[in-house]
């Protein structure tokens, strides 16, 4: 059976010693190289508002989280 040479995509050849996770983590580098520049533009204010919900979600998650520990202390 022939081997082929990989080309740098997600396919691979057999004999392959990688692992599972080294492929999982292979996928991930390349989505995130795919999107690591925004696609559409932006108004100011569409990323003022995105920056205001990511902060409201962080504050609710910290909340969460201190009502989780102050239930488990009872």
């Amino acid at each position: 059976m022939e081997k082929l040479e990989p080309t740098g995509k997600s396919e691979t050849y057999e004999g392959s010693s990688d692992s599972f996770l080294a492929k999982q983590f292979s996928k991930f580098t390349e989505i995130n190289k795919k999107y690591s520049k925004p696609q559409i533009k932006m108004t100011p204010m569409v990323r003022i508002a995105l920056l205001g919900l990511r902060i409201y979600l962080i504050v609710l998650v910290l909340v969460l989280v201190y009502k989780f520990f102050t239930l488990i202390r009872i």
